[in-house]
């Protein structure tokens, strides 16, 4: 049984209604992903951090990421992001050429309001991440799943596409 990390920093993914305030709001404990993940019948550990949109994370958050990655004993890592700056953060971590296979991914929608998005995009990163031979960080939106440079958002309609090889 391979064991596999879960870092969980917030984004959409994890948003929820709060009837109080009328807004979203990120749920820190990463329930959606205890939902998603109880039915892979695997060790899965899970750690809750930064709980941030990705359009509100900075350097020290990436740094935080970047320094949970190299202490873990797990070889193959999930990381549950904002959409918005998945690639910096897929980016920062290649930089550091880590000896781990890395899987980036999140969701439009939160898991709350519609949870088809999330779980196919945790479930498709999980898969890949169980195939995956060379370590790497990639990145998993929407049925597209490569290298992180390759998948990128497209802002003007609203989903992720795989670049052209170059």
């Amino acid at each position: 049984m391979q064991n596999i990390l879960i870092i969980n920093t917030g984004g959409t993914f994890n948003k929820v209604y709060n009837r109080v305030t009328g807004k979203l709001e990120i749920d820190k404990s990463g329930e959606a992903i205890k939902e998603i993940a109880k039915a892979w019948l695997t060790e899965l550990k899970i750690v809750n951090i930064i709980g941030k949109d990705s359009l509100d994370m900075t350097q020290d958050d990436r740094e935080e990421i970047l320094n949970i990655v190299k202490s873990a004993v797990e070889d193959r890592i999930i990381i549950v992001h904002g959409t918005d700056t998945i690639d910096k953060t897929a980016q920062y971590l290649s930089r550091a050429n880590l000896d781990k296979r890395i899987v980036l991914t999140g969701a439009m929608t939160p898991f709350s309001i519609n949870p088809i998005e999330a779980t196919a995009n945790l479930s498709s990163a999980y898969g890949y991440l169980l195939q995956l031979k060379e370590n790497n960080v990639y990145i998993s939106m929407n049925s597209k799943i490569d290298l992180y440079h390759r998948v990128i958002k497209n802002r003007g309609k609203g989903y992720f596409m795989i670049t052209p090889k170059s």
